[in-house]
This record gives structure tokens, sequence and C-alpha cells, in this order.
């Protein structure tokens, strides 16, 4: 429980510093887009890049903005499918018992949007968007978390983690198959057989990082060209990453100590160069070390700070600079609102109501040391959608008046929705007390 909950904190310090980040290209993103250079940050996002050989089936040219949103995103996504697969199998997920609590909440932070959506867009046009405001930031809602400091109790923070990971699988799962179209069947079959063969061999206990890289870019471009987002293969590629190490820590401990006797006995100190038999004990020790490791572990640790750091940050870059205006957007202004009273309203409501429900049939336990008051909070947070909802957006239109208002909507209601539920947090959270001496 130690070494999880020693886990748990430093993701949400990684997550919560990057936030700050991720605000700041996003603040950066909208300055530049109503400054006087926003034709360059236009002219930047529509350049063309491509890859290939030009008139062949291995070619590929794309604007800026959309390797990002198709390519970078990908590698986010692979990212949701190691924590969801972490999560399942070792995590707050892996009983039903304890993912009980945060199901529930995520559910009714997954349904209640689209209803309220649904209900205030009463048929008129844009109805297609039903799905942005689904969706949460866990980044976002981790960094307000941070700003409350210590008086913040740990199982508040995961809870709010394990329910942020349970909404991304159901968003995951809308763009599968609601914001996917013209799909090619057979090219997704081919991409299909290399996923299969890919979880055969990791069940197998075979496993290559350059043999996974290389067939994994494979199955991204078959996506890409099958209709189905190819965000979506980044999923199912991390599903085919084996969590098992290859050897367990009592052989790895008694390797290692076997190994570290040759420089034990070693009674000159004073060499710059070592014997033989060192230099065989350290190259052992360097191939047992890599047994010990976990392949989804070490990939998940060496991945979240480019996914955090870089990739975040950029996509907040490209998709967060809205023009704030309501000129030209008579048809669509309602989109605004509609959207952003969804993330607020759908969330709180939802996740309380479903939370509520759990508890009184007995289905779900209550976090220990969070009472209702700081879970309204939470379900207020619930409603900031910002990185996901962003690029739903994308997918949903293709209108640039329908995207700018989208867009618009989404900062707004998660604006609204970050603040209200910091409020809320703060009153309801008592500061620690400091210890005498």
């Amino acid at each position: 429980m130690k070494r999880i909950g020693n886990s748990i904190k430093i993701f949400i310090k990684l997550e919560t510093t990057s936030s700050i980040l991720l605000f700041a290209f996003s603040i950066l993103a909208v300055i530049w887009a109503n400054s006087s250079f926003d034709y360059l940050y236009a002219e930047l996002l529509q350049r063309k890049f491509s890859i290939g050989f030009s008139g062949t089936d291995f070619y590929i040219a794309k604007p800026l903005i959309l390797w990002i949103n198709d390519g970078l995103m990908a590698i986010f996504f692979f990212m949701i499918g190691l924590e969801v697969k972490r999560e399942v199998l070792i995590g707050e997920l892996r009983t039903l018992r304890k993912a009980s609590f945060p199901i529930f909440a995520a559910i009714g932070g997954m349904f209640f949007p689209v209803i309220i959506f649904l209900i205030l867009n009463n048929g008129e046009i844009g109805i297609e968007g039903w799905g942005i405001p689904m969706a949460t930031d866990i980044a976002f809602t981790l960094g307000i978390l941070k700003l409350l400091g210590k008086r913040v109790p740990l199982s508040l923070k995961i809870f709010l983690t394990a329910f942020a990971i349970v909404d991304d699988i159901g968003a995951v799962l809308v763009i599968a198959i609601f914001y996917s179209s013209n799909i090619q069947w057979d090219l997704l079959s081919y991409a299909m057989i290399v996923v299969g063969i890919l979880a055969l061999l990791s069940y197998k206990g075979i496993y290559s990082k350059y043999f996974h890289f290389v067939m994994g870019t494979v199955v991204w471009l078959l996506f890409l060209k099958s209709g189905i987002h190819p965000t979506i293969a980044g999923v199912l590629l991390a599903f085919t990453i084996p969590i098992q190490r290859k050897v367990d820590l009592r052989e790895y401990f008694k390797v290692v100590t076997t190994q570290l006797n040759f420089f034990k006995e070693e009674t000159s100190h004073e060499s710059k160069l070592m014997n033989k038999k060192q230099l065989e004990a350290v190259n052992s020790i360097e191939i047992i070390s890599e047994q010990i490791q976990s392949p989804l572990q070490t990939l998940e640790h060496s991945l979240h700070g480019w996914v955090s750091y870089v990739i975040m940050p950029i996509f907040a870059l490209a998709n967060a600079g809205v023009v704030l205006s309501f000129e030209g957007l008579e048809n669509t202004s309602h989109i605004t609102i509609n959207i952003a009273l969804a993330l607020v309203i759908g969330n709180t409501i939802g996740i309380m109501l479903m939370s509520f429900i759990g508890l009184k049939l007995k289905l779900t336990d209550m976090p220990k040391g969070v009472n209702y008051t700081q879970l309204f909070g939470v379900s207020l947070l619930g409603g900031l959608g910002f990185t996901m909802s962003l690029f739903i957006v994308n997918l949903a239109y293709t209108s640039e008046s329908f995207i700018v208002a989208s867009k618009m909507g989404v900062i707004i209601g998660s604006l609204i929705a970050g603040i209200l539920g910091y409020i809320v947090l703060r009153l309801s959270l008592k500061p620690k007390k400091k210890k005498l001496i």
C-alpha cells in the first residue's frame, strides 16, 4: 500500500506540474489567435508536412494541426491505454468493489452532460457535438487539487485519478464508435491482425520494444487509412504491452548480490580499470536489471514526461487558439452556451447522483476521509473538460464557425467548473494543523 501510495504521489506531482505548463500554452494560444499576428498562427497550423514516397500508397501529406491531433495525440492515447491497463490489473480498478465508486461517478459524468446538451440543443443544428462535454481533464483537475495543498486527502486524489481514467475509457469508446466514418474494413482487419499477433507474443512473454515500435507504426498507418481515428490504435497497442517481469525480485537480488561480490573481493581500489570478472559482472547486472523492469511500467515512466511537458502543451497551443468574438456566430452561439452548461451542470448532477445511487444501493464505498461536500467539489471539477473535449471538437465538426463556437464553450465551461470546484473544496477542506514541537 505504501508503494502504491508513493506511486500515486509521484504521478500527481508530475500531472499537477504539467498543468501549469498546459495552462500557460493555452493562454498563449488565445493571445496569439487574437493578436495582430493571428495570420502566422493560422499559417503555421495549416502548413503541410509529408512523409513517404509521393505517388505511392506510402505517402501521407497533412497540415501540422492534423499531425498533432492524429500523430502526437496517438502517443497521448497510448499513455492512457498504459494507465488503464495498470489500474485494471494492479491499481484502483483491479477489483469490482474498489472500482465501483469511480465507475459509478464516471458513468454519471459521461451520460448526464450528453443528456443536458441534447435537451438544451433541442433539435437545433450542431447536435453532432454531443460527445464534447463528457470528458474530464486529469491534468487540470489534479492541478487545482495541488493548489489546495496538503489539506486534500490522498484518498480524494486517488478517487479523482481513477474517475478520470474511467472517464477516458468512455471517451475513447465514443471516439471509436461514433466519431469514425467511411470505414475500410479490410485495412481495419489487417490492423487488428497485427494487434492480435502483438497481444499473443505478449501473452507468451515475448517482447521487443523495437519490434513493437515498428509494428505499432504499421497499425497506426492502417487505422489512419481505414477511417477509424488513429488515436484508437494507441490505446489498443498499449494493451499489448506486457506488465509482468521476466525475473522475480528474489532472483534479481540473488544474482546482483553474487555479481557484486566480485567488486567486494577486489583488494586494490586504485585501479582505474575493471578486471574481466568485474566487466562480466556489470554486464550481468545490466541484463538482469532490464529483465526485472515491467515493460509497461518502463514505457509509462519514460513517456510520462514527454506527454506531460511536450505533447500536451503543443496540443493546447494548436487547439486552444480561439478568436474571442461572437461576430459571425449568430447561428452557432447556442453551441457555446450548451457545451458550457453541459460541462458544468451535467457533470455536477451526474457524478453526484450516480455516486449517491451507488452508495444507497450499497454497491460502492465512499473513499476514506471524503464527505459529500468534497464530493460536490470534485463533481464540479469533473466539468473541466479541456484536452479531451477540444480533441472531440475537431472530430465532431468541420465548419469553422462550429469549431470556434464549441471551443469557446469548452474554455468557458472549464473555467467556470474549475473556479467553482476550487471554491467549494477550499471551503470544505480544513488545513492540516501544524504539530507543536
